[in-house]
């Protein structure tokens, strides 16, 4: 691993962070998101959506971590699930029939449609958080409070329930990394950071240009996930080891603490490139190793897509619809010519193509010298700030 091509000396840092979804990603960008997915039939299927304001209260550190954690969890909740939709709603000649089950269409007719979906948003969230609690935190305490019937030192106690958290993380990305589905999502996010290194260098976003960079990014979720654990260690190593009531109840009460505290090292380490922020890093960036791959050329088309897609005025209006490989909308094909074409489409909602999409082509990042191609940076609208830095 050469920390160099990670951590660029030249680079400009941004706020641009994006997740990897089912075949696509999501940008969030200054003052809007964008989800991109590749349809069966090759065509990019785009929803920008505008941010609203941050309060000034959500930009406290450390508080500002605790929103930022609880916003990422909802919004790539409802990102997973949207991908997973324009999925299903594709209608071209490859399209794959899904039977709705019993549960979707009972929640449907007491709900409604939109309200269905809601219910199964946050219940989605609710059950990863209570599955994240469960193996992550009450599992390891658990297993290691039965190590005090033959040990009382509390550091040693500790420090193998802290080893015990990391190896339970592990052997799960592991797991889930034998499915095909979870290989094409971390190929999309070996994009998702390649595309994002390359607008912060100020080249030109194109495939071949996003191909030089590594799939590792300081600012990656996964490493603020690993900075969570290994900041439990230690300060879980300071409340001693009365009983496990205790030891349970603690570490939930300070969930908050340790995210906050994780998302300040975590936005250090996006911005900085001395010595401490590299070594504070390498945890992370070799658990991304695990969480990236490398993805093919119509993979970064659709990251750049994306990513083009959230550098737009912000008056720039929301669409949603089929786009071409600069995020821009294009015009809603005519029926005839979808059956001229043997039923090709893709089953999303009707393009609401905006008045003024700006000048895309050509766009580099944030270190470019051409002023035509820069976009904005961080800070140009602090009224519409994102606090989410993560990757």
């Amino acid at each position: 691993m050469d920390l160099k091509k990670i951590f660029l000396k030249d680079a400009c840092p941004t706020k641009v962070g994006g997740q990897a979804v089912l075949d696509g990603i999501m940008m969030k960008g200054e003052d809007r998101t964008a989800v991109a997915v590749r349809l069966p039939n090759q065509d990019i299927h785009m929803k920008t959506e505008k941010l609203k304001p941050t309060p000034k209260w959500m930009k406290i550190p450390i508080l500002r971590g605790v929103c930022a954690f609880v916003s990422s969890l909802v919004t790539g909740t409802k990102t997973l699930m949207y991908s997973a939709e324009v999925l299903e709603n594709y209608d071209g000649p490859d399209a794959v029939e899904y039977e709705e089950d019993k549960l979707s269409l009972w929640m449907e007719k007491n709900f409604g449609e939109k309200g269905a979906w809601n219910v199964m948003l946050y219940a989605s969230v609710i059950i990863a958080l209570v599955m994240t609690v469960g193996i992550f935190i009450i599992l390891p305490t658990a297993a290691v409070n039965w190590l005090g019937r033959f040990t009382s030192n509390e550091v040693l106690m500790n420090l193998i329930e802290g080893i015990v958290r990391i190896l339970l993380f592990i052997i799960y990305v592991l797991a889930i990394s034998k499915m095909e589905d979870i290989k094409t999502v971390f190929r999309y996010h070996g994009a998702e950071h390649k595309c994002i290194h390359c607008f912060e260098n100020g080249l030109e976003l194109t495939p071949k240009n996003c191909q030089t960079f590594y799939t590792l990014h300081p600012r990656c979720g996964t490493s603020f996930l690993m900075f969570v654990m290994v900041i439990s260690l230690v300060l879980f190593s300071l409340l001693g080891w009365p009983n496990l009531f205790w030891r349970i109840t603690s570490r939930l009460l300070l969930i908050p603490v340790i995210a906050g505290l994780s998302y300040e090292l975590l936005r250090w380490a996006g911005r900085s490139d001395n010595l401490m922020v590299k070594i504070l890093s390498m945890p992370g960036l070799y658990l991304q190793k695990l969480t990236t791959a490398e993805p093919k050329d119509e993979q970064l088309e659709v990251a750049i897509a994306a990513m083009k897609a959230v550098m737009v005025e912000p008056e720039t209006p929301e669409y949603e619809g089929l786009c071409d490989k600069d995020g821009k909308p294009l015009p809603e094909p005519a029926d005839e010519l979808l059956e001229a074409e043997g039923g090709k489409g893709s089953g999303s909602l009707q393009v609401v193509a905006p008045e003024d999409q700006g000048e895309a082509e050509g766009l580099a990042g944030p270190a470019s010298s051409t002023a035509e191609t820069e976009p904005k940076k961080a800070g140009d609208h602090p009224e519409q700030n994102s606090e989410d830095d993560a990757c």
